[in-house]
């Protein structure tokens, strides 16, 4: 029988990013005991792995399917027609073995997921498939229905391929129309509604950009990124009252383990203070453009981290040097305070923001 609690996790695929090679700059770790300061380089990366749980294959193509709501029964009904054009995880025979999933938001755990069967070596599966869901209808007009599609590798990992989602509140199941079926198309995967909605605290912190850390240098120097990383507010107890919280700085495109720098862990508290500064170097001014500063709160428990919540600071275009990526997905007030510290170079710009969920990227050895 197989486990349906398995995870859709993207098979893994890693591509280059154009980054011109450049005189790597010596790493040094200043990361003390007490957890004040640390220092990292972004220079000399010429490659990044980012591959995560929503893989890097490309949405493209459209599903057909109608929604009825059966009173006699009280279930609603998503029959599930056929896709056509989708993108091609195997690229080399431009084939697919798709499958289509369903969910109802924001609780996608009460009801459960159902899937279809998988459609093998195409990219234009048909289905004619049920999936039922027993609901009343009071209750559905709470509701988002999300269609995913899906592509099953040999080893049952899963790569996404698209989705579409449906507010159920404005739904009008008495119109005969809406129980045609439609063709809607595939769209890039949006943050889980169930945790917009929920709040995950805040963070207290502040950049700073030197573009130049040693003025009067003959040698062009590469600039340096100063995240001050202060408090916490009313981070989320899963535990009951119990909380050891700490906080992880990527920067993203680079995954690699000399990316990565985390505070001291402080229990006890939802609101944690840690005034603990990162420095990141080998910023030239076009990278500033490019990168994004990915923030992560984390509960650490026994041998797990679980996450909290987290900010991703960038210009959020989608982009990451001429690549299309997820992860450049930074909310307004993200992008208004990287903003404000690229505009204001050598001066602290201190914000408050809400932390978010986010899909993590797959840190690279």
């Amino acid at each position: 029988m197989s486990d349906d609690r398995e995870t859709d996790t993207a098979s893994e695929g890693s591509y280059q990013l154009s980054r011109h090679k450049k005189s790597p700059s010596s790493l040094t770790n200043l990361s003390s005991s007490s957890g004040m300061t640390s220092l990292s380089s972004v220079s000399g990366s010429v490659m990044s792995v980012y591959s995560g749980d929503f893989g890097n294959l490309e949405v493209k193509g459209n599903i057909q399917f109608a929604i009825d709501y059966v009173d006699s029964l009280k279930e609603l009904h998503v029959f599930v027609a056929q896709c056509k054009d989708l993108a091609a995880a195997d690229i080399k025979k431009q084939r697919s073995d798709p499958y289509v999933k369903t969910y109802l938001l924001p609780d996608k755990g009460k009801m459960g997921k159902k899937k279809t069967l998988v459609a093998k070596k195409t990219l234009n599966p048909v289905y004619n498939e049920i999936l039922r869901y027993k609901i009343d209808r009071q209750i559905l007009k709470t509701q988002k229905l999300n269609l995913s599609v899906w592509h099953r590798d040999t080893f049952k990992r899963n790569s996404f391929l698209g989705e579409v989602e449906l507010d159920l509140e404005t739904w009008d199941w008495d119109n005969k129309q809406n129980k045609q079926l439609k063709w809607y198309p595939l769209k890039r995967k949006t943050a889980p509604v169930a945790f917009e909605a929920e709040n995950r605290g805040e963070m207290k912190l502040a950049l700073q950009y030197v573009p130049e850390p040693m003025p009067g240098k003959k040698l062009p120097t590469t600039g340096e990124v100063h995240i001050w990383v202060k408090e916490c507010l009313d981070l989320p107890l899963l535990r009951g009252s119990h909380l050891n919280s700490f906080v992880k700085c990527t920067i993203l495109p680079d995954t690699s383990r000399k990316s990565r720098q985390k505070t001291r862990a402080v229990g006890k508290t939802s609101n944690p203070v840690f005034n603990h500064t990162m420095v990141y170097d080998g910023f030239r001014p076009e990278d500033l453009t490019e990168a994004c500063v990915e923030l992560t709160v984390w509960d650490h428990y026994k041998l797990s981290n679980q996450f909290l919540g987290g900010l991703r600071i960038g210009f959020g275009t989608g982009k990451s040097y001429g690549t299309e990526v997820d992860w450049m997905d930074s909310t307004s007030e993200e992008v208004a305070l990287w903003e404000k510290m690229v505009n204001s170079p050598n001066s602290w710009i201190e914000a408050t923001l809400p932390l978010r969920m986010l899909l993590i990227a797959k840190m690279s050895k």
